[in-house]
């Protein structure tokens, strides 16, 4: 296993990424300046950046083989051919800095395909739009839902019957907005 292996294996399994000391120790180095000059490398390499606190972020975990598509609805016959290779970096991420992710708790958005144990990806810092999924904290408290406009009164709305409109008696402010949901089977 190559060292940028070792070094994305840590990040996998431990969801953040090693101080210098654990790289040293994972690489197997006997100075921090080797680790320093390693990183460097990384980073010219374009697998690690800096965010605006000088800490470590993975940029491109791997890129997957895109092979075709796949209908959601009629069987069509299916060929397996490479159109592509994506890094879902990439394609789901488009400010590192100001992107998060969040673990889903509750049921207000099933009818929008997010359930409880998902992940969601937000960005900071992007225009809302009636109709977004966004992070908001509405009288104090956080929730998820959309994004709503109706006769200049802005409202959250769930994507679940079993829950009404959320109207701000106070104050409402967007934190984020969901770009995309991740979920393990």
């Amino acid at each position: 296993m190559t060292g940028k292996e070792k070094i994305l294996q840590f990040y996998r399994t431990h969801h953040r990424m090693p101080s210098y000391s654990e790289m040293e120790k994972i690489l197997g180095y006997k100075s921090k300046s080797a680790v320093s000059y390693f990183v460097k490398k990384l980073i010219d390499g374009g697998v690690l950046s800096k965010d605006n606190k000088g800490k470590l972020i993975p940029k491109n975990l791997g890129e997957l083989k895109v092979l075709g598509l796949v209908e959601a609805g009629f069987p069509t016959s299916a060929s397996e051919e490479l159109l592509d290779t994506m890094s879902l970096d990439e394609y789901l991420i488009e400010n590192t800095e100001a992107t998060y992710l969040l673990k889903v708790k509750g049921d207000s958005m099933k009818d929008a395909g997010i359930v409880a144990g998902d992940l969601v990806i937000v960005e900071r810092g992007k225009a809302v739009k009636d109709g977004d999924i966004v992070i908001a904290e509405i009288d104090g408290e956080y929730t998820m839902k959309y994004y709503r406009i109706q006769n200049k009164k802005v409202f959250l709305e769930p994507a679940n019957k079993k829950y009404k409109p959320i109207y701000p008696k106070h104050e409402l402010q967007i934190t984020a907005i969901v770009k995309g949901v991740v979920r393990k089977y």
